[in-house]
């Protein structure tokens, strides 16, 4: 081992991560809960620290470069969607702050746990092995089940917690089985050796079969993907709103960076059609998440069912198996917790301390309490709805294109009729997000009692909501950057 190794340059990040949460835990602990105002603030730099380490450690090992005996990778799409990790957990922390504050959950804890959980993800994102995989998944969950009953007097919050924590642990389950099977098959859990066996055709195709049905199965579970879905709808319910924008957004990433490292170095080359599991996940999730959403009057939970439905069409991406249709999905999902955020965060501005913004009735009428907030709302439920020319349209746009004119191994047909199925599905999508427009634009309020915030989340929130009208009219540089991710990396090599 060399000396550079020694001293673990390239996972910088994660070390400074792990140990700034040590320090805020520690801070926290030792100031009064009057100023806990501190440990946020402390937060927000440690976040700042981390995202600047990160940028040097890429401008040092601009190379695909590993770490802990090939277990973990510091590429050029880790990077990329580390950065994503570390700007939507800072936004989260801003949006959420007044919210937690005015409901006396403004804990150091909540910023502990949601570090401790960015560094889960990192973990996951940059794991090349798969129990390092593993051990960053279980350690963003294991955060995330106590973010989810933070709000411990209230009995909606432990009940999602509980109803997590069984399902999230039957989808470890699923996972871990998925990976003994895997080994069975090639005798190793390194990605890069094991696709190595699968190209020189050693391995047991039953159990590689196995391991990749149960792998997909518990990686489904973390997207949320029917029938996989279960507890979205009940977690985005119960949980504080700001622990939904959490969960809603930034694991959503995490998982798709380590999808996209499984599917391209093991999956790539297998004679294994994994590709029509994906397909029926897809079409099911377009399909039950797009027509529960209509029926749904407490807007968290049709924004549950929307992000089952946006996690159908996320797989279209992945179906294609090449460096475009992966971009492709990589772009929709950043597009998507853009749009998350800007939908959360607005609704978080409009919660306040005797009640929580949850419900069609308390949109009502808000252009005329605020028609700023409106126009915001407005222009995210556009997005939402792949209206052009916002940044929601070309996500939609790009892995719908992914699979006009596919064809998968076997069969005569193309899959020409999965993108004009998507794009029946988007329609019928368009109609719940329309109605929150309506609700604030054409109805009268029920509420007219002033909406109140800080100075810094308006401008965060409209820098937030405008960029997708921005990158909606140019998208050439996100979709570049998450071109030049994936090319760059070393989940093609």
């Amino acid at each position: 081992m060399t000396w550079e190794n020694l001293l673990l340059k390239p996972a910088l990040p994660e070390l400074l991560l792990g140990s700034l949460a040590l320090v805020v835990l520690m801070v926290g602990s030792f100031i009064p809960k009057k100023r806990q105002h501190i440990v946020y603030a402390l937060s927000l730099i440690s976040i700042a620290i981390c995202a600047i380490a990160q940028y040097w450690v890429y401008q040092q090992y601009p190379a695909p470069t590993y770490l802990f005996s090939h277990m973990f990778v510091v590429d050029a799409f880790s990077t990329f969607i580390k950065f994503a990790l570390y700007a939507t957990t800072a936004l989260v922390f801003i949006y959420s702050r007044r919210y937690m504050n005015e409901r006396n959950m403004l804990h150091s804890e909540y910023f502990v746990l949601s570090l401790f959980s960015l560094l889960g993800m990192n973990v996951m994102v940059s794991a090349t092995h798969l129990l390092a995989m593993y051990m960053g998944l279980e350690i963003l969950s294991l955060a995330l089940y106590a973010l989810i009953a933070f709000q411990h007097e209230s009995p909606h919050a432990l009940e999602a917690a509980i109803k997590y924590f069984v399902l999230g642990a039957l989808a470890s389950g699923f996972l871990l089985y998925g990976i003994s099977m895997l080994y069975g098959a090639t005798h190793t859990l390194d990605l890069y050796v094991m696709s190595q066996h699968i190209l020189a055709k050693s391995y047991e195709p039953t159990l590689l079969m196995l391991g990749i049905v149960f792998i997909l199965s518990g990686l489904a579970f973390k997207l949320g993907v029917v029938p996989f879905h279960m507890w979205v709808p009940d977690i985005y319910h119960g949980s504080p709103m700001a622990i939904t924008l959490m969960i809603s957004a930034a694991p959503k990433l995490a998982t798709l960076g380590f999808i996209v490292r499984l599917l391209t170095q093991i999956f790539h080359d297998t004679p294994i059609d994994w590709q029509w599991m994906l397909v029926l996940l897809s079409v099911l999730s377009m399909t039950i998440g797009n027509i529960a959403a209509i029926a749904q009057t407490n807007i968290k939970r049709m924004l549950a069912y929307s992000t089952i439905a946006h996690m159908g069409f996320l797989l279209l991406g992945l179906i294609g198996n090449t460096s475009l249709s992966y971009s492709a999905a990589a772009f929709y999902m950043v597009t998507y917790v853009l749009m998350v955020l800007g939908v959360f965060g607005i609704l978080l501005v409009l919660s306040n301390a005797e009640h929580e913004c949850e419900n069609l009735e308390d949109i009502k009428g808000l252009n005329q309490r605020n028609s700023g907030y409106a126009l915001l709302l407005l222009l995210v439920m556009f997005s939402l709805a792949g209206t052009p020319p916002l940044l929601g349209f070309y996500a939609k746009f790009g892995v719908i294109s992914a699979v006009v004119g596919l064809h998968l191994p076997g069969i005569d047909f193309s899959l020409t009729w999965l993108a004009v199925y998507a794009v029946m599905m988007s329609l019928i999508g368009a109609f719940y997000y329309l109605r929150i427009v309506k609700c604030a634009y054409m109805d009268d309020p029920i509420d007219t009692s002033p909406i109140h915030t800080d100075c810094v989340t308006v401008v965060l929130l409209s820098l937030n909501v405008f960029a997708i009208l921005i990158a909606g009219v140019l998208p050439d540089f996100l979709i570049k950057a998450c071109l030049d991710a994936i090319l760059q990396s070393s989940i093609l090599s």
